[in-house]
């Protein structure tokens, strides 16, 4: 078993960190900062993800921070998740308030991360090739985790459009054994036309630029217990990704409203995943909807991916989720994921809460 662990633990590595060469590389990496791309707020993730041109609450500073100029109080959410059954913690936070007319600042943060993985390095005994006697007692347990903050700000530009920034901080780490920092900054916009929206969002617009650097002390006796070069550090560079999207709000009745949406990220890393892909750019469609009764109970579905492999053809995944509305508190409910691989990676129970600080003293001042 110690010795399946420290294998697990040095592909880890080799894989994350591992170069021919004696010093750090630089290379452009397709999934640098895919932790991200999951999505946040179960609202948002209920209709498939379809929210760059909808998002109007504080979850904004994530899908589009020009949105965040709907906001007419200041609000903050929380969300937790697990995915892979569990194996994955995803944890996400934001508040946001309007501090002007016309503008909205925010902070956000994710966390993504795997927790008490054994560290073998130390119970085994490479001269030997077993562990060490008193094993058990050797095994230290560590997480590898990533982390983002968000600092955001919306400004109304004129009645009908909104312009937005979000910086974005990332830092991510594996145990004591390397971290990584990366920034970058977003730019979005929304335009209101008649009853549509239009969104976009420009992901990563000065590219990210992520540096790895490995504590060598942590990786004491690694050679010699597998038998290859130590790992070194590597520099990281994620592309831009642009988010567009539309969306409607129609009245049925008095009571009942129906907002239909539709997103298309456009992707420049060679991603193949998605079903349609050509010349290096990929495209990834997300649609959904939502039916809100009376402003107190929402029932939403979308469809958050298709993608196609050689293995498993052409997969959707498809998403659900409920709403409640009580006051000042908001409690949203989604399900997703459950087309999976062949459903071998589990499903995707999002749960999150928001909350308004409602009131005449904490309302947007006059526009």
């Amino acid at each position: 078993m110690i010795r399946t662990l420290s294998r697990t633990l040095a592909c880890l590595a080799v894989l994350v960190f591992s170069s021919p060469a004696p010093e750090a590389q630089t290379e452009v990496v397709k999934y640098g900062a895919d932790f991200l791309a999951a999505g946040v707020g179960a609202r948002a993730l209920g209709m498939g993800g379809a929210y760059v041109a909808h998002a109007d609450d504080v979850t904004a500073g994530y899908w589009n921070a020009a949105g965040l100029n709907g906001l007419s109080h200041p609000e903050a959410a929380y969300m937790h998740t697990e995915r892979f059954g569990g194996l994955v913690a995803f944890d996400y936070g934001a508040i946001a308030w309007p501090i002007t007319p016309k503008t909205t600042v925010g902070v956000s943060f994710v966390r993504s991360g795997v927790d008490d993985i054994a560290s073998t390095l130390r119970a085994f005994n490479p001269d030997t090739g077993l562990p060490n006697p008193d094993a058990e007692s050797q095994i230290d347990l560590f997480s590898a985790a990533d982390n983002a903050f968000y600092f955001s700000a919306s400004q109304q530009v004129r009645e009908n459009l909104t312009a937005g920034a979000s910086f974005k901080v990332v830092r991510r780490g594996i145990g004591d054994f390397a971290t990584a920092w990366g920034y970058s900054l977003d730019l979005a916009a929304q335009y209101q036309v008649g009853r549509f929206r239009l969104g976009a969002n420009l992901q990563d617009v000065t590219t990210m630029v992520q540096s790895w650097s490995v504590n060598d002390e942590a990786f004491g006796g690694f050679e010699e217990t597998f038998g290859v070069d130590s790992p070194v550090g590597l520099t990281e560079i994620v592309l831009p990704l642009a988010r567009l999207g539309a969306a409607t709000q129609v009245p049925l009745s008095d009571d009942i409203g129906i907002t239909l949406a539709t997103d298309l990220d456009l992707g420049f890393d060679g991603q193949s995943a998605n079903v349609l892909d050509a010349a290096g750019v990929s495209f990834r469609p997300r649609i959904g909807g939502e039916v809100d009764y009376k402003g107190i109970v929402a029932f939403r579905a979308g469809i958050s991916d298709v993608t196609t492999s050689e293995r498993f053809g052409t997969q959707i995944t498809p998403s659900v989720g409920v709403g409640l509305n009580a006051g000042r508190f908001d409690v949203d409910y989604g399900f997703g994921d459950f087309a999976g691989v062949q459903g071998d990676l589990g499903v995707s129970h999002r749960i999150s809460l928001r909350f308004t600080l409602a009131g005449d003293r904490y309302a947007r001042p006059n526009r």
